[in-house]
C-alpha cells in the first residue's frame, strides 16, 4: 500500500510594509505642519494726510502688482515689481478730496471717486484720464466696485449706480436700498451678485439680472457695515463685519439669506480678506488693539494676531499673488504683512523681484 504524506500547516505570511494603515494613523501622518505666520510687518511707510474716515475706501492693489493709495487730494501708485513711485493725479479743491479708489480687473484702469460726486477713470499705463462720470449722486462717492466694464458707485446719498464706462449715457440702473451712505460694495466672483453695506447697518444682496430688485435685506448688524468679502472657494458665502458698537463677523448664505454664523471680535471691523490659498479669513480692527486677526474657517479659531498699528486700521488690500497684505491706519502708516505666504514656496519662486518700495520710507 502506498501511504498518504501528511501536509504541515503553513506558517502565516507576515504583513508587508505596504499594508494599509488604520485611518487615524494615516491622517496623522499626512497632516501638514503648521504654517509659519510672521507676527511683525515686513515694511512700513509713513503716509501723511491719509483720511481717518471709516466710510471711505482709499487703498487697492491691482492685478498688475501696482498699489494705489489716496492721500487727501492726491492718488499715488507704487509698482511693487519695479519699486517705482508715481503721482497719478492731484484733484482740485473744488472736486476733492479723493473719497474712493478701485482697480479694474485688468490692473490698468483705476476709478477715482471724489467728494464732489464725480468719478474719474484713469489709464494708469499712460497716466491719462479717460473720462469723468457724472453719476447722479448728490454728494461724495465713498465706494466703488468694477464688474467687467460696469463700474458700480456707492454714494453718501444712499444710492448705488451701475455705469457702463463704454457709452456716453453711462448710467445703466440705480439700486435704492440704503437710507444712509453706502460704505462698502463687492461683486461676487461670478459677477452675478452684488453685496452692499451701509451706515444704516444694512447689508443688501442684489442680482445683476433682476435690474433694481434686491434679493435679500440683511439687518442683523447693529452698526455700519463696510467690511464685505465673498468667499473664493464656496459659492454664495459672504462674510460681513460690523463697525464700532457691533464688532461682529457674520457669515451668510446669499442664496437663502440665512445667517450661518456670528463671531464676536470685540472691536470695530473695518475690512475682511479671504485667502485664495487656504481656508482662512483676515479681519482688520479698530479700538482697542488696532490689530489684524487671522482666522481659520469654518472653526473661526484665531491663528494669529498681528500688531503694529497704534490707531485703528482703516483699509487693507491683498497683493495679486495672494501672499502679502497692505494695511493703512489712522496712525498714517502703511504696513506690509506676509500673512498668506508660504516661505518654502517663496524660496522656490523665480525670478526674485526687488523688495517692494525699498527706496522710499515715506510718502508725501
Amino acid at each position: 500500500m502506498i501511504s498518504r504524506q501528511q501536509r504541515r500547516p503553513q506558517t502565516p505570511t507576515p504583513p508587508v510594509a505596504t499594508q494599509t494603515l488604520p485611518v487615524g494613523i494615516y491622517q496623522q501622518q499626512q497632516r501638514k505642519p503648521p504654517r509659519h505666520i510672521p507676527k511683525t510687518f515686513e515694511r512700513m511707510l509713513d503716509v501723511h494726510d491719509l483720511a481717518d474716515d471709516f466710510y471711505l475706501n482709499l487703498l487697492d492693489w491691482g492685478t498688475d502688482n501696482v498699489l494705489a493709495i489716496a492721500l487727501y487730494h492726491t492718488v499715488y501708485l507704487w509698482d511693487a515689481s519695479k519699486g517705482s513711485t508715481t503721482e497719478l493725479v492731484t484733484v482740485d479743491e473744488d472736486t476733492g478730496p479723493v473719497t474712493s479708489i478701485n482697480w479694474a480687473a485688468d490692473g490698468r484702469y483705476l476709478a477715482v471717486g471724489l467728494n464732489s460726486s464725480q468719478v474719474q477713470i484713469w489709464d494708469c499705463a499712460d497716466c491719462r484720464r479717460l473720462r469723468t462720470l457724472e453719476c447722479g449722486h448728490a454728494s461724495r462717492v465713498g465706494s466703488l466696485a468694477w464688474n467687467d466694464l460696469i463700474l458700480t458707485t456707492g454714494g453718501m446719498d444712499g444710492k448705488i449706480i451701475n455705469n457702463d464706462v463704454r457709452v456716453r449715457s453711462h448710467v445703466v440702473n440705480t439700486y435704492r436700498g440704503h437710507t444712509l451712505q453706502v460704505c462698502g460694495l463687492k461683486w461676487s466672483g461670478s459677477g452675478q451678485h452684488l453685496a452692499s453695506g451701509g451706515n444704516d447697518n444694512v447689508v443688501n444682496i442684489w442680482d445683476r439680472s433682476t435690474s433694481t430688485q434686491r434679493l435679500h435685506r440683511l439687518v442683523e448688524h447693529t452698526s455700519a457695515v463696510k467690511a464685505l468679502a465673498w468667499c473664493p472657494f464656496q459659492t454664495n458665502l459672504l462674510a460681513t463685519g460690523g463697525g464700532e458698537g457691533d464688532g461682529s463677523i457674520k457669515f451668510w448664505n446669499t442664496r437663502t439669506g440665512a445667517c450661518l454664523n456670528t463671531v464676536e471680535t470685540g472691536s470695530q471691523v473695518s475690512s475682511l480678506l479671504w485667502s485664495n490659498k487656504e481656508r482662512e479669513l483676515l479681519s482688520s480692527h479698530g479700538f482697542t488693539q488696532n490689530q489684524l486677526t487671522l482666522w481659520k474657517y469654518p472653526s473661526m479659531v484665531k491663528m494669529a494676531e498681528l500688531n503694529g498699528h497704534t490707531s485703528r486700521v482703516l483699509y487693507t488690500a491683498l497683493s495679486p499673488n495672494g501672499c502679502t497684505v497692505a494695511s493703512a491706519a489712522a496712525d498714517e502708516r502703511l504696513m506690509f504683512w506676509n500673512v498668506f505666504g508660504d516661505p518654502e514656496n517663496a524660496k522656490k519662486a523665480a525670478p526674485k523681484l526687488p523688495e517692494p518700495f525699498s527706496h522710499v520710507n515715506r510718502i508725501r
